[in-house]
């Protein structure tokens, strides 16, 4: 088998979404490969259409069934299990692909000796093949044989898991997975996941159809998806000492962590919250200044962030509770400017 396709799938039969990114999958170009589509735990009719497409199309369908919620990492892991592809993908079940995607993904590592290779992809908010938006995912100095400097690039911007192919036998031998029960698993898995591999190559095209709706994770904002970024931030760095990463390119993980952990959570929460609490935000600063005392000194966090995030920053590790008074001041003015104009 060429190529094993792994789509984690929950809740998605509403609005023709998981219907479009599967016919997008079984009519793909390429040759030889399996779809594996794994329910986990819907409470809809999604895991009866992914029977339906089972049936429909039995020599490259499977259709599985967790009967426990394990969020989309843990459903990719079960999809990965049964895999039998010498190539890997993973497409999200609200998302779709061109069709020649993967035929084009394999062909550039057949012809390059790459055992990782990505594409770029369009933002679109609606069903269809039109080109949407155009996100390139990854740059041309990331790619060719790794060395160190390209592993540096790749832990601070890994770029996107399904817009890639990863050469199985290298999953396999160092026993790669995904975190289950949690958002943001791609957060630490990529970085972690690319520093494994040793030549990457990219399509230049965007072939993936990235679908923005009001159900898509990046749009709803909760506690619970918070947190999920704190705890990604710290299995990342607990990835990177178990494989031996962390002390090569402790910069760009300090780097990533922060970017992670502190300030996507921070900025996040705060506008995202009529009402922040002040012990939530005594806890991130309270974890990055445990894993990372000195992040404000880090090249990359200063070139990064402007003038105002990296005082606003430094305000939130001196005193949440200013911070929280400043912010809402700054905030509410800047609102109530923006209307009487």
């Amino acid at each position: 088998m060429k190529l094993s396709i792994v789509v984690p799938v929950h809740n998605m039969a509403a609005g023709n979404k998981l219907r479009f990114c599967l016919d997008s999958l079984v009519n793909q170009t390429i040759s030889d490969y399996e779809i594996i589509a794994v329910d986990d735990a819907s409470t809809d009719e999604s895991f009866e259409i992914l029977k339906e497409y089972e049936s429909k199309y039995p020599w490259k369908f499977k259709a599985l069934q967790s009967y426990e919620n394990r969020k989309q990492g843990g459903a990719r892991n079960m999809g990965m299990e049964v895999a039998s592809g010498t190539w890997l993908g993973f497409v999200d079940s609200d998302d779709w692909v061109a069709p020649d995607m993967y035929e084009k993904l394999v062909h550039k590592a057949e012809e390059t000796g790459a055992d990782v290779v990505g594409c770029d992809y369009h933002m679109t908010t609606e069903q269809s093949m039109k080109i949407g938006k155009i996100m390139p995912n990854n740059t041309r100095e990331q790619t060719g044989i790794m060395n160190i400097e390209k592993g540096k690039l790749l832990v601070m911007n890994p770029g996107s898991m399904v817009i890639k192919i990863y050469l199985k036998s290298v999953i396999d031998e160092n026993h790669l997975r995904f975190p289950e029960k949690t958002f943001y698993e791609d957060n630490c898995a990529s970085p972690i996941w690319m520093l494994h591999f040793t030549h990457f190559e990219k399509v230049e095209e965007p072939l993936y159809y990235y679908y923005q709706h009001d159900a898509s994770t990046v749009h709803a904002i909760s506690i619970e998806k918070c947190e999920a970024r704190l705890l990604m931030g710290k299995k990342l760095i607990e990835e990177a000492r178990k494989y031996g990463f962390y002390k090569m390119y402790r910069k760009e993980f300090e780097f990533a962590f922060t970017k992670l952990y502190y300030m996507n959570t921070l900025y996040t929460y705060m506008l995202g919250f009529k009402h922040p609490k002040l012990d939530f935000l005594k806890l991130i600063a309270k974890g990055m200044t445990e894993e990372f005392p000195d992040f404000q000194d880090n090249p990359y966090y200063q070139q990064e962030y402007d003038e105002e995030q990296k005082k606003m920053a430094a305000l939130h590790i001196k005193s949440p509770f200013m911070f929280l008074i400043y912010f809402k001041l700054l905030y509410g003015y800047r609102k109530l400017a923006g209307k009487t104009k």
